[in-house]
């Protein structure tokens, strides 16, 4: 009896720490909202100088449904529009911007900020892909087509012996 006391006790405990685990995870992925607070994100947060970001902000309640800015070293001022309930835009990085973080700076109208950092990367493009070999198959010397005739030579003898060998058997049993 005080053993299946001990296991009750002990499977409620693990099932209430697991439904409190369970609650704090649900509640800590939880989506933002718009309006619940104030954010500025930029997608992709590393980019290619040159190449286009997308930028969605929130400047609390009804502050989303206005036009706000944001200024960045990377790309200069870009207004936000209202966009399902953010503040949403997209902007080129200049093509001769050097590598490094650049804060980029909400300004709502309200006078609250925000700020997130954009990594701008300055990779250089190569001229030509690297200079592996010529392979196997490469070249005019034909050498492709002589393995796939021998491959099929190798299949058909292969049949051609299985079968034979099959026959004699039978014939050697009766």
């Amino acid at each position: 009896m005080q053993a299946i006391r001990t296991i009750n006790r002990a499977l409620s405990s693990a099932l209430t720490l697991v439904g409190l685990v369970g609650a704090f995870v649900l509640l800590s992925v939880a989506p933002a909202r718009a309006g619940d607070n104030v954010f500025v994100e930029v997608t992709p947060n590393s980019a290619q100088a040159g190449s286009r970001v997308n930028i969605k902000a929130s400047c609390d309640n009804d502050n989303n449904n206005r036009q706000s800015s944001v200024h960045s070293d990377a790309f200069g001022h870009v207004m936000l529009k209202p966009d399902k309930g953010f503040l949403t835009g997209q902007v080129t990085i200049a093509r001769d911007k050097p590598a490094g973080d650049y804060p980029v700076d909400l300004r709502c109208e309200n006078g609250q900020t925000s700020s997130t950092t954009l990594t701008v990367l300055n990779m250089a493009s190569p001229s030509k892909g690297p200079a592996t070999g010529g392979g196997g198959m490469a070249g005019g010397r034909g050498t492709g087509s002589l393995l796939v005739l021998g491959g099929v030579a190798l299949v058909a003898t292969a049949i051609v012996l299985g079968m034979t060998g099959g026959r004699r058997r039978r014939g050697a049993g009766s």
